[in-house]
């Protein structure tokens, strides 16, 4: 169905027949991925939290996802890490690590790193929506030099949605996911918390709880 209206809104099918368009197709893509997962977040946002954390785990074309889910309100982020003789890293001497982010209230910004981002967020709305579950939810990706040509952003949704298929691994704490993540991606958990700001917020913000208040 996603696949479809993309192709629809890519030629022009909807609208005033003198005001259509033909568009880029990663336009229709972003747009498309984007206004499905904005509705989706209007159910998200309504239902009750989940009651433990998860990570959902992937891999594929030398790509490694981990999906965190964590038991708050919802939020969002996608990170992603680009190693050195990658497509968006091809001379680089370090990892690339670059990511977006919203709150429970959204962005008003296009995302920095792009149409990914949207394609992820539906995905991981598709999810939450059909356990009529809400969470805080960090994307991690690395993208290591055997994925030497991106094959669309397509590419990331249905990479993060078969990742949701999979059974989670749940824990109690944050610890326990960060020790569970680690065994599957290369790069350290204390610097992807230093490019989260999603984690960053959940780690050290002090939270109305830790006074009694609710």
């Amino acid at each position: 169905m996603v696949s479809q209206l993309q192709k629809a809104f890519s030629v022009g099918a909807f609208g005033i027949e003198k005001n259509r368009r033909f568009v880029p197709t990663r336009w229709s893509i972003t747009a498309v991925d984007s206004t499905l997962g904005e509705h989706l977040m209007n159910f998200t946002k309504q239902n009750p939290w989940i009651n433990e954390f998860r990570v959902y785990v992937n891999v594929h074309l030398d790509n490694r996802w981990a999906v965190l889910m964590m038991p708050a309100q919802w939020s969002y982020e996608l990170i992603e890490a680009w190693y050195p003789k990658t497509t968006w890293n091809p001379d680089g001497y370090g990892i690339s690590i670059m990511g977006s982010h919203e709150g429970f209230n959204g962005r008003t910004t296009y995302a920095e790193i792009g149409g990914c981002y949207y394609a992820a967020r539906l995905a991981v709305n598709e999810k939450l929506t059909e356990e009529r579950r809400q969470a805080s939810v960090v994307i991690l990706r690395e993208a290591h030099p055997g994925y030497i040509l991106p094959v669309g952003v397509w590419n990331v949704r249905e990479n993060v949605r078969k990742a949701l298929k999979t059974e989670p691994r749940k824990f109690n704490t944050i610890k326990e996911s960060f020790e569970y993540i680690s065994q599957i991606m290369s790069i350290p958990i204390p610097r992807w918390i230093k490019n989260s700001a999603i984690l960053k917020e959940y780690l050290f913000q002090t939270k109305l709880e830790s006074f009694g208040v609710i």
